[in-house]
């Protein structure tokens, strides 16, 4: 059994049972689980009324429980639309360092983030210190396509002489870099996306990079070596260059239109 039901604030009201897609929960006169494979989604305990239901894995983690009016939410549409609007790729960056503290800021978004079958598996590696010599690992794997991507082949100019080139091909000026790693893509490339949003809203910006991602789809387990901490099983799905924008935009930019089939 997952859940704790304290049956003195149990008011019977069904709203738990209502909302559980695994028929984890009846009513007698009070809540009860069935133990009909729960996968502690948490729906119950956010919609109990009176709080009677929590589940046994957070137990110790009560300060994360925060009580909100459903019917009040915190920023309207037309603000969030603008915010969108305004987010731009950025390549140009200033020389300061983000800090521990700033990075556990963004990392809040990635807590609430969903995940598939709510695994909750999506872990981030940021680099710093050790990013060129996770760089020089990158080429190492994706240098045997250098013929097909003239992008590497300019990277692998960089590594053997920086000298050659003003700016890093692939980092540009950037000095940190996140990796997301899980094993669902979608969990891993909504978890970034949050935290790419919380970062533009405290003054940060970045790019995604397809090339070092490549790493992986190259060859995972050579990847892998260089993140002894991360479960193997786990992929790379998402890299994030990061760092305080040295330029500042003025405008929004068209984008081609979407397609949208209704059907």
């Amino acid at each position: 059994m997952k859940l704790m039901i304290d049956a003195e604030e149990c008011i019977a009201c069904g709203q738990c049972k209502s909302v559980c897609i695994r028929d984890n929960i009846e009513i007698d006169e009070v809540a009860v689980e069935t133990g009909s494979n729960c996968f502690e989604c948490g729906h119950c305990m956010a919609i109990c009324p009176t709080g009677a239901v929590t589940l046994k894995i957070f137990k110790g983690h009560e300060d994360r429980i925060e009580d909100y009016n459903p019917k009040e939410l915190p920023i309207e549409y037309g603000d969030m639309l603008q915010f969108l609007k305004q987010r731009r790729s950025i390549r140009w960056f200033k020389k300061k360092k983000i800090d521990k503290y700033t990075f556990n800021k963004l990392f809040e978004g990635a807590y609430y983030s969903p995940s598939a079958q709510n695994e909750q598996d999506v872990e981030f590696v940021v680099l710093d210190k050790k990013l060129n010599d996770f760089m020089k690992h990158v080429y190492n794997i994706i240098k045997v396509e250098e013929d097909e991507f003239f992008r590497i082949k300019e990277f692998g100019d960089y590594v053997r002489d920086s000298s050659t080139k003003k700016y890093h091909p692939l980092l540009w000026t950037g000095q940190q870099l996140i990796l997301t790693f899980s094993t669902d893509k979608t969990s891993a490339v909504i978890a970034n996306t949050r935290l790419e949003l919380l970062a533009y809203s405290l003054g940060l910006g970045g790019f995604y990079s397809l090339f070092i991602l490549k790493a992986d789809e190259i060859d995972h387990e050579k990847l892998m070596e260089f993140f002894p901490n991360v479960d193997k099983n786990k992929h790379m799905y998402s890299a994030f260059i990061i760092g305080y924008p040295k330029k500042k935009f003025r405008r929004t930019i068209p984008h081609k239109e979407i397609k949208v089939d209704y059907l």
